[in-house]
């Protein structure tokens, strides 16, 4: 496959003003030169590398494709570190479709999703981390889940998980240089001292875990369900967040009858917002459907904002809303809605009511308007404070921010566990260092320099074409 010349659209489907297609392999460099010509008299090997070479696209009949803008990468110095070439042209799907064709035609083949990518990680100019990381750019949603995906480009999270196996190596070594040179003057083996080590280690490695919780969400958004009974104000909360009219809006109960989702980002925070259709009885067939969804997602989010009409006695709806918050598995939000208004009737039997929400993890409650905006300074530090926890200077810090990182850190904590065991129970240096060296190879997972094909292709496989 690595022997392939590959092919594919590298811009986004649809049309705009400049459409790429990326070739990348040994053949992508005389592809091009058979169906690029340069507006010049010379030809395209006349110029040098990394040059933009204004020309035109003729297929196999010489009828003229498109003008176009030819850049010629050769290797190792390109994204793949294999000979790249990408073409420039308009971008019309019809065009790009064309040019594309032409390169097949002309000996390439399409590539896969993130093909380009994983090229560069077995070409070794990146690490799979970093792998990982051009798609969470790509797919950013805030600026902070951003700049940590740039700082995993970078290089950093990866520095840390190489000096993580650097300090268990150097344990390794010295176990076994006393296994096999046991004759020799090698410092007397301090198991007390190993011990101390590798406990330091684990520290580290549980200290880089805290943080999972709150890159995962930076990467790929809180989900957020926001319930309630008919006109309590959801749909009105969601716009508010949302800075735009997407629900509709009506003094009619039951207006919201399914479920509307959106993304939407409060204080650098990216949220998955899924507004519900309010709660209560009903025999309208399709609202009792919408009614058992909001049931659905109230428990699967990982945050529930719970609003309130502030100006309205406590009903039915609103002990079953209370009832439902104390089966909810997430973090809870309290929204106090209406407080434009004058009445203030349940605000108090409210707070009192919600004390007996034992189980619920009811993090603050917010007094809001979702007619003219107060209190939504309030509930953006409060969520925060959710996913923060009180760490800033995110771009700079080690977060964890995919969920199989997290799983092998974890997995390593627990190998060490073992190690630190074996330790105590006084065993032999051959059984700590087996149980050192798996810890090492698994941290080796994350980075790709220890490696398990099918995993490594399912990474790829979320990769956009192109990429």
């Amino acid at each position: 496959m690595m022997e392939d010349t590959i092919s594919a659209i590298a811009t986004a489907p649809g049309e705009g003003g400049i459409g790429i297609i990326r070739l990348s392999g040994e053949k992508a460099v005389s592809i091009a030169y058979k169906i690029f010509r340069p507006h010049s008299a010379k030809s395209l090997q006349e110029y040098g590398n990394r040059v933009a070479v204004y020309g035109k696209v003729y297929d196999e009949h010489g009828h003229i494709i498109d003008e176009a803008i030819c850049i010629v990468m050769n290797a190792p110095n390109s994204y793949t570190c294999e000979d790249v070439v990408e073409i420039q042209c308009h971008g019309g799907s019809v065009v790009m479709r064309e040019i594309l064709s032409l390169t097949y035609r002309m000996g390439a083949r399409p590539a896969e999703p993130g093909e380009f990518t994983k090229r560069a990680f077995l070409n070794g100019r990146l690490d799979l981390s970093q792998a990982q990381a051009v798609m969470d750019i790509i797919n950013a949603k805030t600026k902070a889940s951003l700049d940590m995906a740039i700082n995993h480009l970078s290089g950093y999270f990866s520095n840390k998980i190489r000096e993580f196996r650097h300090d268990i190596l150097a344990i390794i070594a010295h176990l076994e240089a006393s296994i096999d040179f046991p004759e020799d003057d090698i410092e007397d083996l301090d198991f007390e001292d190993t011990r101390e080590k590798v406990k330091l280690l684990q520290d580290k490695i549980q200290k880089m875990l805290a943080s999972a919780h709150m890159g995962i969400i930076l990467r790929d958004g809180l989900k957020t369900a926001i319930i309630g009974r008919p006109n309590a104000g959801k749909s009105s909360i969601m716009n508010l967040l949302l800075g735009q009219e997407r629900a509709i809006v009506t003094d009619v109960p039951g207006t919201t009858r399914d479920s509307i989702e959106e993304y939407v980002n409060i204080g650098g925070i990216p949220l998955r917002l899924i507004d519900t259709a309010g709660i209560r009885a009903t025999d309208d067939i399709v609202e009792k459907i919408g009614v058992d969804k909001a049931y659905s997602y109230a428990g699967e989010a990982e945050l529930v904002l719970a609003v309130f009409d502030t100006n309205e006695e406590l009903s039915a709806e609103d002990e079953e809303i209370i009832r439902l918050m104390d089966k909810c598995p997430g973090n809870i939000i309290v929204i106090l809605n209406k407080i434009d208004l004058s009445g203030d009737k349940n605000t108090e039997l409210l707070k009192e009511r919600l004390k007996g929400c034992t189980a619920a993890k009811i993090r603050g409650i917010v007094p809001m308007s979702a007619k003219n905006g107060e209190g939504q300074e309030g509930l953006e530090e409060l969520l925060k404070e959710i996913v923060y926890n009180g760490r800033t200077n995110i771009g700079e810090s080690q977060a964890v921010c995919d969920a199989r990182h997290e799983e092998i850190l974890r997995r390593t904590v627990n190998l060490l566990e073992e190690a630190l065991n074996t330790i105590d129970m006084g065993m032999s240096e051959d059984f700590i260092v087996i149980d050192l060296r798996s810890a090492w190879e698994k941290l080796g997972e994350i980075t790709g320099e220890t490696f398990d094909d099918d995993i490594v292709n399912q990474i790829f496989s979320n990769f956009c074409i192109g990429k």
